[in-house]
């Protein structure tokens, strides 16, 4: 036993002289490679730079990305990189110059120029998401897809979560489905919102046009029970998370014709069952009408029709 912990201590210091001397080894190199790239991106930035003083636009998009991609870690890159997405965007190059923000904002967070590249590239995608993208050629209109533009919004969501951009961010989502109709992807984008940032100015809103959107799909023809109990249940929800928000009297008011058409839809239920001989079908939905209106027209002719059937 004795022998034993020399020989420990004898291998474990041989083993920490090697490391040591591999670590230093590859900190030299390090450093020497370093001092490389930041020399040969400087000369590179340097040309990039010529160009961009001259006028020589796209030369100097092409070099100023050509420096930033090969040697981001010397000094000039993060200038580099954000002067390529400054060019692009004044040349009309959205989805390039949204890229190369995003580029700058996921490698180089610490710059002092972070906060104008988020705007930057806030105002670029909330431009294409209102349509007022305009083409560098003729200056004509050009809308991007919507696919294209909610993977923008995406991203500038992720790049500042929980914060009132993310928020708007998101909100604009929903609204590019429920323009182009689709339901499904609205609600997700608008239920996403709530969840994640539920405090924020915009889920009020987002809650609301859950329901909005569910009217929606039953005024195209959905317009089967689960539907409408759905958008009935989104405004609850809102009611009661957003007491007091400015939409609250308008949600009332669609609840109240939510449930105007539920008795419709069961006053013609119960007719066609009437119509057709079944008469203890028809009871069930005169029932329900009876019970949920109190009184008014589908209460009367309701209550009229099961007093004939013998209730």
């Amino acid at each position: 036993m004795t022998k034993f912990f020399p020989t420990v201590a004898v291998v474990a210091a041989s083993l920490l002289t090697v490391v040591s001397c591999s670590s230093n080894k590859d900190v030299i190199n390090l450093s020497g490679d370093t001092q490389v790239s930041t020399s040969k991106g400087d000369s590179l930035f340097a040309k990039a730079k010529a160009a961009d003083s001259s006028g020589k636009r796209s030369k100097a998009i092409n070099l100023y990305g050509k420096m930033a991609d090969r040697y981001p870690l010397a000094t000039s890159a993060p200038v580099a990189r954000y002067r390529q997405a400054q060019l692009l965007e004044e040349e009309g190059e959205v989805v390039e110059s949204f890229d190369a923000y995003q580029k700058f904002l996921t490698r180089y967070q610490g710059s002092g120029n972070y906060s104008e590249a988020l705007a930057r590239q806030t105002s670029l995608a909330q431009r294409a998401a209102d349509g007022e993208v305009k083409s560098s050629f003729a200056g004509l209109k050009s809308k991007l897809s919507t696919k294209k533009v909610v993977e923008m919004l995406g991203k500038l969501r992720d790049n500042a979560p929980r914060s009132a951009t993310a928020a708007k961010a998101q909100f604009t989502i929903g609204e590019l489905h429920q323009g182009k109709k689709e339901s499904k992807e609205a609600i997700s984008a608008y239920r996403k919102l709530v969840r994640d940032q539920s405090e924020s100015s915009y889920a009020p809103d987002a809650l609301f046009r859950v329901g909005v959107v569910l009217m929606e799909e039953a005024d195209r023809g959905n317009r089967n029970q689960a539907t409408l109990d759905l958008a009935a249940e989104a405004f609850s929800d809102y009611l009661i998370q957003y007491p007091g928000h400015s939409k609250n009297a308008e949600a009332r008011r669609l609840s109240k014709n939510l449930n105007s058409r539920e008795l419709s839809r069961s006053l013609d239920i119960a007719e066609f069952y009437d119509k057709t001989g079944q008469t203890e079908s028809a009871k069930v939905y005169y029932r329900d009408v009876v019970k949920r209106s109190k009184s008014g027209d589908a209460y009367n002719q309701a209550k009229a029709r099961l007093k004939e059937l013998g209730e």
